[in-house]
């Protein structure tokens, strides 16, 4: 009788014993799995919004690349008038997309300019095609892969050609226009890209 409690006692110690330090081997393992899910100190910056100053760039100059953005390279150019006055010449006969209704474009890129302020376009520089980073031509003359180039971006990789607004030329591999991040104005010459706002 005495040899099957203290079996009995046993068994329930090594039960509890078990139990206790596989429910601590349990929590071990959930809780670095659970603090996983929390973007590291390094993702949460990449992620960040991004202040640019513009007040430097020259009219038919462009800003960057910067690669600031979600480790995306950032174009910020200021458009001469004369470059604004040539987006109304291309329209559905040259352009895939010339009104940007692609949904995933904030609604201040659904005009012909695909920005806040005319004068002046940010786009992620990135070929929407294969992602490489075009080359930007900004100059209004003939160009050996347009004789009748309005200024914009080319991607030599492939060929794809965009405007002066990201809008891509019909005909190209890409099959869209180039992406225009979310971005406003925090003052007249500071950009926040990374951040629609509300500032316009």
């Amino acid at each position: 009788m005495s040899e099957d409690g203290t079996d009995s006692g046993r068994r329930r110690f090594l039960l509890g014993s078990t139990s206790v330090v596989g429910a601590a081997g349990v929590v071990g393992a959930v809780v670095p799995f659970v603090g996983s899910w929390n973007p590291s100190a390094k993702a949460r910056a990449a992620g960040a919004p991004v202040r640019v100053d513009i007040s430097r760039i020259e009219e038919g100059a462009i800003l960057g690349p910067i690669p600031a953005w979600r480790g995306r390279p950032i174009f910020v150019v200021r458009r001469t008038e004369e470059a604004l006055n040539a987006l109304s010449t291309l329209g559905d006969d040259v352009l895939q997309d010339p009104n940007s209704q692609q949904p995933e474009q904030p609604e201040y890129a659904q005009n012909e300019f695909r920005s806040r302020d005319p004068e002046i376009l940010v786009l992620i520089g990135l070929c929407p095609h294969l992602f490489c980073s075009p080359t930007p031509r900004l100059s209004i003359r003939p160009e050996p892969f347009e004789a009748n180039w309005k200024g914009g971006f080319y991607c030599p990789c492939h060929g794809s050609k965009f405007d002066m607004a990201g809008r891509v030329y019909d005909g190209s591999p890409a099959s869209r226009n180039m992406e225009v991040p979310p971005y406003y104005y925090e003052t007249e010459n500071v950009l926040v890209i990374g951040e629609d706002g509300v500032s316009a």
